[in-house]
């Protein structure tokens, strides 16, 4: 078997057969396969795609590449979640506490941020002491013993998505629908998930930007779920604007904390109720979405979500106390409101210059190895829709230097557009993809 061969049938629009797809992967990770003959193959992929078994293959290939995780010693049907990324996303940070405390074990590996896609664990390290690195050994006493624990991605999970994650980003063909979806259900499987929910984002702070592709990017991996015998969702929601008010690490983790307490934005309570609702029928735990939505609304009205929370973190050698009281939580040194020039609606409230302006305050990061300022962030006070006065204050921005401060003003400029007729209510989820 030659790679130069597999690179010609698929730029001719053969379909690759499973031990071809697990050559090249194979191939790939243990240097074989040189870089060029893979960037060669994946821009053949970007134009004539791959049929669902394909890339389920493709998926199953990649995850078997490294370390895998065995989850079949905890009890119950072990429910994995995952979220394409956006502005404010601090969903996991609530479904993981509460889906746990409902009786489904949520064992799960979460990544760091990257630009102004915040991650999960940059986030919990906002607790004083938080360990995001643990053994497989504490890991899965945890999960059995409190029924929760969210750390960081093992070294050897996936190495070969890892390695041609990283070639997609300087080849142009990072867009390749087949390639995102294995990427992510690849992990998602290596971690050990019997049944995923997906998240997947669209509009300006998205990495999807029309429904049209994120529907085509739900389908792929709701396919691949299919194909190799996990039962996978999808939910397609809206980040035209940011979710729920906070976007900064320690500032989502307190909007999570309020969501967790029944006092969540609106948008952010909806979404944590979907998705957790699915999670527990998912997990066979409830029969339907609505005996789901009131399991998980029992739980949050009880305060038994906001304890499963802090139990985790003090697990997880974290500052169990802040969750009680987020004053304890990293504090920004400056803060500056941002107002609204004209009265009207606000008509727009454009999520990626939102995340660009909280990188620049220091919340996230350009490259991998940046450090990240805990503390800082944007919180808004309205969002899409609402009535604004001139000169109310439609943001507050929390920093740490004050050259930090004025290029995110800079950064915001636009951001927030006033109309003087209020606009069609905004939708938060698109599409169920089942």
């Amino acid at each position: 078997m030659r790679m130069v061969d597999l690179i010609a049938k698929k730029r001719d629009g053969g379909e690759l057969s499973t031990a071809e797809i697990q050559f090249l992967v194979n191939g790939y990770t243990d240097g074989s396969i040189p870089d060029y003959q893979m960037s060669a193959w994946a821009m053949a992929v970007f134009f004539r795609g791959m049929t669902a078994r394909e890339t389920a293959d493709l998926t199953m290939a990649m995850a078997g590449s490294g370390e895998q995780l065995d989850l079949s010693g905890l009890p119950g049907v072990k429910v994995d979640k995952h979220s394409t990324g956006g502005v404010g996303d601090k969903t996991t940070l609530v479904v993981a506490p509460l889906v746990a405390a409902a009786g489904i074990p949520v064992a799960k590996m979460s990544g760091r941020g990257l630009g102004y896609s915040g991650g999960t664990i940059d986030k919990l390290e906002s607790f004083q002491g938080f360990q995001v690195e643990r053994s497989r050994e504490q890991f899965m006493q945890q999960v059995r013993e409190l029924g929760v624990a969210v750390i960081g991605q093992s070294g050897n999970l996936t190495p070969a998505d890892k390695k041609l994650y990283a070639l997609r980003d300087v080849t142009a063909t990072v867009e390749a629908i087949p390639l995102i979806a294995s990427s992510i259900m690849s992990k998602k499987i290596a971690a050990g998930a019997d049944a995923i929910l997906l998240d997947v984002k669209v509009g300006k702070g998205a990495f999807m930007k029309n429904l049209e592709e994120a529907e085509r990017l739900a389908r792929a991996m709701v396919d691949i779920g299919k194909q190799v015998g996990r039962k996978t969702v999808a939910v397609i929601s809206d980040m035209n604007q940011p979710l729920g008010f906070a976007v900064g690490n320690s500032l989502e983790v307190q909007e999570a904390i309020h969501t967790l307490a029944g006092k969540g934005p609106a948008d952010l309570t909806r979404l944590v109720l979907e998705i957790g609702a699915r999670m527990l029928v998912l997990g066979e735990l409830v029969p339907d979405v609505e005996a789901g939505r009131a399991r998980l609304e029992e739980l949050i009205a009880s305060g038994k979500a906001v304890d499963k929370l802090a139990a985790m973190v003090e697990a997880q050698g974290g500052d169990r106390q802040a969750v009680y009281d987020p004053g304890r939580l990293p504090q920004a040194r400056l803060s500056h409101p941002l107002t609204a020039s004209t009265a009207g609606f606000l008509s727009e409230i454009d999520a990626e210059a939102v995340g660009r302006a909280s990188v620049v305050l220091g919340a996230g990061r350009m490259t991998k190895e940046m450090p990240i300022d805990l503390a800082v962030g944007i919180v808004l006070h309205k969002k899409q829709g609402d009535a604004v006065q001139a000169g109310e204050t439609v943001a507050t921005l929390y920093a740490n230097q004050e050259a930090a401060l004025q290029a995110a003003l800079q950064e915001l400029e636009g951001a927030f557009s006033v109309a003087s007729h209020q606009p069609e209510p905004t939708t938060l989820i698109y599409r169920i993809v089942e």
